[in-house]
């Protein structure tokens, strides 16, 4: 049933389960959450893995005791990004059924040497995913590869951005990390991870193969250089995030969203590119240097750094009126 429903009218049935089955408990009642903060099955999740009924009508917003039914579906729809691709594959995997974790498992745990590694992703057409942080993989990375670092929200970027769950993957994890990361792509139903490099990136180095880099600028580099007005500057953090704060007449172009705007980047006009941190703005880095963009430079620290400096932004509107996507 639920599959030929709107948004609106789930939203609906949420608001009347809230009021009638779970608002008329104890305040004393502990609350498990299934979900938590980045989770893409919903919005404005806490990272708190414990509560209370009574905690819980004090602070969340949609449970506001004057509500009404209107207000609540606004509210909690607003915002909300269509679910990733790979929700409704992990649906049908889920229906005809899946390989074994550990057959999964010791595939993905083949180690490839660096001799060997470019050809298998040549004749497999896999994608090389590159798991290590931010800082590391603007250093030095392999061609044509993609950063979504694993001390993050790693599995939901990998649905949202990768998209097919039979995508053939290869890996380059900090060492020591293999068996973490293929377990964590396995829990997302991306299942065909076909190796990864033996020693990591350093072992690609030492071989002496073609090394890629991103053009990464400090935020008091991005102060010096960026004129407003002139400059583009390109904000890839969430619309609210972006709504709450941002640099003066920057574009929002959320990360989630970056197979729908890359299109309409001028490949000659030069851009200057953030998220909050680092995270997001190297993923979309990655992206768009494996399409053949390379007119932009990232900048370290994202906004958080960018707010200590003197350029430009916008006053501040706290993010429980824009409700944090």
């Amino acid at each position: 049933k639920a599959a030929h429903m709107t948004q609106e009218q789930l939203a609906g049935l949420l608001f009347h389960s809230l009021r009638n089955k779970i608002m008329t408990l104890a305040d004393d009642v502990i609350v498990y959450p299934a979900h938590g903060a980045g989770s893409a099955c919903g919005k404005n999740m806490s990272k708190e893995t414990v509560g209370s009924i009574g905690d819980q009508k004090a602070t969340n917003y949609a449970l506001r005791a004057n509500m009404t039914e209107a207000e609540f579906v606004k509210e909690v729809t607003d915002g909300l990004l269509p679910p990733p691709a790979y929700f409704g594959m992990n649906v049908a995997m889920n229906k005809s059924g899946i390989e074994s974790f550990e057959t999964v498992f010791n595939q993905g745990m083949k180690a490839i040497n660096a001799n060997e590694f470019e050809i298998v992703a040549e004749e497999t057409g896999a994608l090389i995913l590159d798991t290590r942080s931010n800082g590391d993989f603007a250093k030095g990375f392999i061609p044509q590869s993609i950063n979504i670092g694993i001390n993050g929200d790693f599995a939901p970027w990998v649905g949202a951005l990768i998209g097919d769950v039979k995508q053939p993957i290869l890996l380059v994890t900090d060492l020591g990390l293999e068996e973490d990361t293929v377990t964590r792509l396995t829990r997302v139903g991306f299942d065909n991870v076909i190796g990864h490099l033996k020693n990591g990136f350093q072992a690609w180095k030492e071989a002496g193969y073609e090394v890629d880099t991103v053009n990464r600028i400090t935020a008091d580099e991005f102060e010096k250089e960026v004129k407003i007005g002139e400059s583009k500057v390109v904000d890839v953090r969430k619309e609210s995030e972006y709504e709450a704060e941002h640099v003066e007449e920057a574009y929002s172009r959320p990360l989630a969203a970056i197979n729908e705007w890359v299109k309409d980047i001028n490949p000659e006009e030069h851009f200057f590119m953030h998220c909050a941190g680092g995270y997001r703005s190297m993923m979309a880095a990655s992206i768009l240097q494996a399409r053949g963009y390379r007119n932009f430079s990232e900048i370290e620290g994202g906004y958080n750094a960018i707010a200590k400096t003197t350029v430009s932004k916008t006053d501040f509107v706290c993010q429980s009126k824009v409700l944090k996507a």
